[in-house]
């Protein structure tokens, strides 16, 4: 499972870029800093670590 800090997101787009399965894209909605934040699609998501891996604040969260 993929747990995304929307409000510490910038909208870098970098876990989307490297997203295997497709399952996480920006919103159409900002968060209060005005960035369109990542969202997760957990039916794709294969818990692989390649998004929490590029994501330069630390927004992202892993577990089974």
């Amino acid at each position: 499972m993929i747990k995304i800090n929307q409000a510490g997101c910038k909208g870098c787009g970098l876990c989307v870029s490297v997203c295997r399965k497709d399952a996480l894209r920006l919103s159409e909605n900002m968060n209060k800093q005005g960035y369109y934040y990542a969202e997760a699609d957990q039916e794709k998501c294969i818990s692989c670590g390649m998004c929490y891996q590029m994501c330069p604040d630390c927004c992202i969260e892993l577990s089974d």
